[in-house]
């Protein structure tokens, strides 16, 4: 019993500690949407956390958003330095309008990224935090 309730938090957690990771690299894309050859990064989130709650090391990995295994829009970056914090690999848009500049970052996409990032993480609290008061309130028999 015990176990199915660690094993639920401990799920959540490493969505909510995905889901700030990934805040923080569509953060640094908007930050540097003026910055000359700037590739805009990402990581596929549904993949980083399958592989995070099964224990594995997360891989490189593409966007959700990007496809299944073609990973249209994507590549995945060779360097083992730009592993997040999480240890997911980050990956890099192939653009699909070029700039002259060679930024890859579409303003629009990263801020609409960032927006839902930011719902979802909200939620995943939520529920964590519900899940707590409700161990408290079973606890205490109320």
């Amino acid at each position: 019993m015990l176990d199915r309730l660690t094993a639920n938090l401990k799920f959540h957690g490493e969505a909510l500690a995905l889901r700030a990771e990934r805040q923080q690299v569509l953060a640094s894309n908007i930050a540097n949407v003026d910055t000359p050859n700037y590739k805009a990064r990402d990581f596929d989130f549904g993949k980083a956390l399958r592989q995070a709650s099964a224990g594995q090391a997360v891989a490189a990995s593409a966007p959700a958003r990007a496809g299944a295994a073609s990973t249209v829009g994507w590549l995945p970056l060779k360097a083992s330095g730009d592993a997040g914090a999480t240890g997911t690999q980050l990956a890099w848009r192939v653009p699909e309008q070029p700039s002259i500049d060679g930024n890859t970052v579409d303003l629009d996409r990263e801020r609409a990224g960032f927006a839902d990032n930011s719902l979802r993480y909200e939620a995943t609290l939520r529920f964590i935090n519900g899940n707590v008061r409700n161990l408290l309130s079973a606890i205490r028999g109320d």
